[in-house]
């Protein structure tokens, strides 16, 4: 596995931590990243990412929920919407990587953490708000 993918995991690990117990496990994500990587540029990078997303957690929250017609927030699994999180902030935040790549990346996720009908259902979402803000 690449420090990208690495550093992508852990950073919607980071976020579900957050999803479930607030802004107070941003005092231990230190701690949960140290413990899951000894690599440095992974935490680094998994770090800026994850507050970088809870930071816009608005923003990609409303755009998910722009184009995920037919579900709430609350009624997607915590684990998809921690990868639509992250993917969502990559796709707006991170120009340096491919829409393809964070789409692909996000679908990779899905199939590891979640259930066997997350891949597809995360595929749609995230093509659907990669094609939101080409229009933009």
């Amino acid at each position: 596995m690449d420090r990208r993918t690495k550093a992508r995991e852990l950073a919607m690990q980071a976020i579900f931590q957050l999803d479930a117990q607030g802004k107070d496990a941003l005092a231990i994500m230190e701690d949960f990243l140290a413990i899951n990587s000894d690599d440095e540029l992974i935490r680094k990078q998994a770090k800026q990412w994850a507050i970088g997303a809870w930071e816009d957690l608005d923003r990609c929250d409303n755009i998910i929920q722009s184009v995920a017609s037919g579900w709430q927030l609350p009624r997607i699994s915590a684990v998809e919407r921690s990868i639509l999180r992250i993917s969502t902030y990559q796709l707006l935040e991170c120009p340096e990587i491919p829409h393809k790549v964070v789409i692909n990346e996000g679908i990779e996720m899905a199939k590891k953490f979640s259930s066997q009908q997350s891949p597809g259902f995360i595929n749609g979402v995230l093509d659907a708000i990669r094609k939101k803000i080409i229009d933009e």
